[in-house]
């Protein structure tokens, strides 16, 4: 069987990462649910992850240039996992012991020191506790996760892989 080359393995990545983010507009502007300090991290991971691959298969790199790219893809996956993982366990604490809820991200740009809304978006709030959808037993983090954890071995496999 032969492998996809790395170009086409990058721009397919692009385009699922495009998917997922505008799946994720979709459900915020079409659906009404908004996303909480943690989804807008995740969604930072993604965009970079995207624009990783994008200027992968835009420069067509050779092996060295693949690998970079690679564990590039999987360093930002890593990072999108980590966010996903302490969303669920937001979501795992019982009631009591759920953090209190903050303000909107677009209040505190306005009325926050930007370290602060750096550490808000990093850590989360009692908002990330909130399931607000789920499909097949697993919620929007959960989904993510395993996303997350795809790219990771993407990223991995690219690096890794040997060459034609």
């Amino acid at each position: 069987m032969t492998l996809p080359n790395p170009r086409t393995t990058f721009l397919l990545v692009f385009l699922i990462v495009a998917f997922l983010l505008g799946s994720a507009f979709y459900l915020e502007y079409a659906r009404g649910l908004e996303p909480c300090k943690l989804c807008i991290t995740q969604r930072v991971m993604l965009l970079g992850i995207g624009l990783i691959s994008l200027v992968a298969f835009l420069h067509n790199p050779a092996t060295i240039g693949r690998r970079v790219y690679g564990l590039l893809v999987s360093i930002w996956a890593l990072g999108g996992l980590y966010f996903a993982g302490r969303q669920l366990w937001l979501q795992s604490l019982p009631e009591g012991q759920v953090p209190a809820c903050g303000p909107s991200v677009s209040y505190m740009l306005e009325a926050f020191p930007m370290a602060d809304v750096l550490k808000a978006l990093l850590t989360g709030d009692g908002n990330c506790a909130e399931v607000q959808w789920t499909m097949m037993g697993l919620s929007i983090p959960g989904w993510s996760a395993i996303g997350f954890a795809g790219l990771i071995l993407f990223g991995g496999w690219q690096a890794f892989r040997k060459a034609r």
